[in-house]
């Protein structure tokens, strides 16, 4: 009879070493659930052998081959009866050993005696609550401990919690209006500077423990290319904390109470910050870290500072931000949040600012390529204040699990909701996604996916999706039809690592996600690769109506949407892209601009969440824009607050429902105002059958130069600046690399001889190549005499029919070909292929 668990001899209390028992030790260890203690020592008190390890999990799966409830499909026990599955793969890469778990803690037990030699000892932070699950897929639990959030090993984190009021200005707060009376800022030298604040993760933040802290008030030479972590440095592994050891001083002492340098900090969740500069008595040149593991990417900004005094003006000029153009530039202002006034009269961040300048500063030669600057002065409302300023509203990791605690601890929402993982990050931090939905009929539900946050320093997006989550689980008439209609699922934050640490748009492996949907694996862009593959399973399921992706917009005031233009052959399918835009400008006319919105598919975004989505079958398929700034829609140009974002949800909801209204006068009206619009752009009547189909998709709107987005797909490194050797040689690499290689060996062969054959330097056999002589090559016309080179054509699904170019505003390329048969062109080589 084999004896049972608890027993002597059984599993975890045998009075000799079991090798299985030596092995489940090591391996459980390794979570963080016993002590590194040998076999036989004597163990503090424990729980009773009846609480023992347990074979089976409270949830029933077994501990030997853990099945996350995420890969179940099981909902849990309060969740909708038709909650999608979302599938799970377990990334168990990314926890380490020193990983805190953070189960709450069970109750206490009644003291017990200690057990038999030989008997494993817990770990003292889990003594008593063995019953729990391993928490590898760990969801905020109602009333419990929120999961601290994991920081790369090379980031020091600040031990304060970080926290800010919700607060609504009663007045719309206007756009900053040029005068015409400002003078251009005067070039500040950081070389004759002091340095006050530095911090630096990867190359040591501050200055490094066990180093002389920084002598106040020195005047040191500061390297103007600094980079935040060292040239070819990766993501390795991370840890709640971040850095281990003693948090060093980044910041300068002050050297006695009259001291008026600002204290500047950013080494808390979500901060931004790399430098600070003190060039003045009140001036401050500030440097931004770029993304982690990056030498790019640098827009998002928040600190603190402190010690500040309310009467003079303070300067502060952000001296390296890399895109060209910014809102900042029309009218845009940056926030600030005082604590004290936050404490006294409950206000929360409010747009400050004067002289708010956007510009371009000076380079340094090949080192660094001219970067532009923000510049901007400001009052403090208090002497001896702490306060914040940032590039936008922030809503961090820790903000979104807050969140999901209080939905899951409401007992009438969360019977709506189920709050699962998709996955793990790269740092080890959950990847949340919610399944809504109720009682419905017995018809199948269609589902509809929402996603936001795969830039991190685009903060609006996690505002509008927190709206749309409020209004999903209200009591609201059209949020109960919604819910009796739809499944939705909701991925809020997607890039919680780029989240935590203050990244502007990648994550930890210096990749964009959002780039990264076609081609992304668990290992660099776990989010993306994920929810594409949950995508891909509800697809096979049911219907997705519609995807949407939620973003933010540096350079374009207002809310719009990308789309996908397919290229359809009738007047309905080329222009049912554009409905569900239109039906949002229609529901929120003072912040949604039509006009602005772009459905060309350019070959930059064919990595986008939209596009792939878009490409395996969904037909309503957009990126929701909402501007850093505001709106300048019905004569308001003034800022979007946190009420304005959250409201965008509101309103996707409301256009969700006039999509999906059984009545089709809503989307035949909507048909007949954007042929209207087409007729009136092009000036000119639709072709055979009212199509516009022959009309291509860069006609169909003005241009697409508004987008906000950077390619980013390739490894993360600074590109060298034009016109430089570097840049020629690399611009020859890819030219090199792009050439195929030939099938045959014949083929080779006779490449091989071609090029090895010796070149004649006379210009006039610069025109043969591949065989072409010199006088095909003079008749053939250039590129100039061509006319303009034909727009390039949209992406299309596989199998749909190639649309006719060129039929509106100038003559096809086919068209202006010469009549008559058309001949073969000459043989470059004997190859197959030719």
């Amino acid at each position: 009879m084999q004896p049972k668990e608890g027993e002597c001899g059984g599993f975890g209390a045998g009075l000799l070493p079991d090798p299985y028992d030596t092995f489940m030790r090591h391996h459980l260890s390794y979570y963080g659930y016993f002590q590194g203690r040998k076999m036989g020592a004597v163990a503090a008190p424990l729980c009773p052998p009846s609480v023992g390890l347990q074979r089976h999990s409270p949830q029933g799966h077994k501990m030997g081959a853990h099945k996350s409830p995420v890969a179940s499909g099981d909902p849990p026990e309060q969740c909708p009866a038709e909650a999608l599955g979302t599938g799970s793969t377990n990334p168990d890469h990314r926890r380490g050993p020193g990983r805190e778990l953070s189960c709450p803690p069970a109750a206490p037990q009644a003291p017990q005696r200690a057990p038999a030699r030989g008997t494993l000892s817990p770990s003292l932070q889990h003594r008593g609550s063995l019953r729990e699950p391993r928490g590898l897929f760990a969801v905020p639990s109602p009333g419990g401990l929120l999961p601290p959030p994991r920081w790369p090993v090379e980031c020091e984190v600040i031990q304060e919690s970080i926290e800010h009021i919700e607060w609504v200005p009663p007045e719309p707060e206007p756009f900053c209006q040029p005068t015409g009376m400002e003078q251009a800022p005067a070039a500040l030298s950081e070389e004759q500077g002091t340095v006050v604040y530095n911090c630096s993760p990867g190359s040591g933040s501050g200055q490094r423990p066990g180093v002389p802290p920084l002598p106040p008030q020195t005047p040191i030479t500061v390297p103007p290319g600094l980079s935040a972590v060292p040239h070819g440095a990766r993501f390795t592994r991370a840890r709640v904390g971040g850095a281990p050891g003693p948090l060093s001083s980044a910041a300068a002492p002050l050297e006695g109470p009259q001291d008026t340098t600002l204290l500047f900090e950013s080494r808390f969740e979500s901060g931004n910050l790399q430098r600070a500069v003190k060039v003045g008595p009140y001036e401050y040149v500030l440097r931004l870290r770029p993304d982690l593991f990056t030498a790019k990417h640098t827009q998002w900004f928040y600190f603190r500072v402190q010690n500040t005094r309310r009467e003079p003006l303070y300067r502060f000029t952000i001296a390296n931000l890399a895109k060209p153009k910014s809102l900042y530039g029309e009218g845009m202002r940056p926030l600030l949040y005082s604590q004290r006034d936050a404490q006294r009269r409950g206000i929360g961040w409010r747009r400050v600012g004067t002289d708010v300048r956007y510009y371009r500063g000076g380079g340094d030669g090949d080192r660094e390529p001219a970067a532009f600057r923000l510049s901007w002065t400001v009052r403090f409302p208090h002497d001896g204040d702490t306060c914040f300023f940032a590039h936008s509203y922030p809503y961090t990791y820790t903000d979104l699990q807050r969140y999901l605690r209080a939905l899951m601890g409401d007992p009438v929402r969360s019977r709506y909701c189920a709050v699962r993982a998709l996955c793990r990050s790269l740092a080890g931090n959950t990847v949340y996604v919610l399944t809504i939905t109720g009682a419905g009929s017995s018809a199948p539900k269609r589902a509809v996916v929402l996603s936001a946050r795969a830039h991190p320093g685009e903060s609006g997006g996690s505002w509008a999706m927190r709206g749309c989550l409020d209004f999903l689980l209200s009591a609201n008439a059209d949020a109960r039809l919604l819910r009796r209609l739809f499944v939705f699922t909701v991925v809020p934050m997607l890039n919680p690592d780029g989240v935590v640490v203050g990244n502007s748009r990648c994550s930890l492996s210096g990749r964009d996600p959002n780039r990264a949907y076609g081609t992304a694996m668990p290992g660099t862009c776990p989010g993306a690769w994920h929810l594409r593959a949950m995508v891909e399973r509800v697809l096979a399921e049911r219907e997705v109506v519609l995807y949407c992706d939620f973003h933010g917009h540096s350079r374009k005031n207002n809310v719009f949407m990308y789309g996908c233009d397919g290229g359809g052959s009738g007047a309905g399918l080329r222009l049912h892209q554009r409905i569900f835009p239109l039906m949002f400008s229609k529901n929120a006319p003072d912040k949604f601009s039509f006009p602005s919105c772009k459905f060309k598919v350019h070959k930059s975004k064919l990595g986008t969440g939209r596009v792939v989505m878009w490409r395996l079958g969904v037909s309503n398929s957009y990126t929701l824009e909402a501007a850093f700034g505001g709106s300048t829609l019905g004569g308001r140009r003034s800022h979007f607050t946190v009420r304005d974002l959250t409201a965008l949800g509101e309103h996707l909801c409301d256009s969700l429902l006039d999509l999906c209204d059984p009545d089709p006068a809503k989307q035949q009206q909507c048909l007949s105002e954007l042929d209207a619009l087409l007729r009136q752009r092009l000036g000119r009547e639709p072709g055979p059958g009212g199509s516009w189909s022959d009309v291509s998709a860069s006609e169909l709107e003005s241009s697409t130069s508004g987008s906000d987005s950077s390619v980013s797909d390739a490894p993360p490194a600074q590109p060298p600046p034009l016109g430089s050797p570097r840049a020629a040689g690399s611009s020859r690499q890819q030219r090199r690399r792009r050439r195929k290689r030939p099938r045959s060996r014949r083929a080779r062969n006779a490449a091989r001889r071609t090029s090895a054959a010796p070149r004649s330097r006379d210009p006039s056999s610069a025109a043969r190549t591949h065989g072409r002589s010199s006088a095909s090559a003079a008749a053939a016309p250039s590129r100039s005499l061509r006319g303009p080179r034909a727009p390039p054509e949209p992406s299309r699904p596989r199998g749909q029919p190639r649309p006719v170019s060129g039929a509106a505003g100038g003559a096809s390329p086919l068209a202006a070909a010469p009549a008559g048969p058309l001949r073969a062109a000459p043989r470059c080589c004997s190859c197959a292929r030719h």
